[in-house]
């Protein structure tokens, strides 16, 4: 059990690197900013409110920084 739950640690931390690295993958429309859509378009599995919780200042879109301390949670 103890190994299952290294390994699944293990890789929600790399996939969260892998998606921090890949903003710009994410970022469908190239205008620095992550909508809700384009976060569900790319398989996050965020909810409204996680994402509203993420989005720091509060303008509907997350900024690459919001996006990576999101994307480490």
């Amino acid at each position: 059990m103890k190994k299952l739950l290294t390994t699944v640690s293990i890789l929600t931390f790399t996939a969260g690197v892998a998606w921090a690295q890949d903003f710009g993958a994410v970022d469908a429309d190239a205008n620095s900013m992550v909508s809700m859509e384009e976060a569900s378009a790319a398989g996050l599995p965020w909810t409204e409110d996680e994402f509203k919780m993420a989005d720091a200042n509060g303008d509907g879109s997350l900024d690459q920084d919001e996006f990576k301390a999101a994307i480490m949670k």
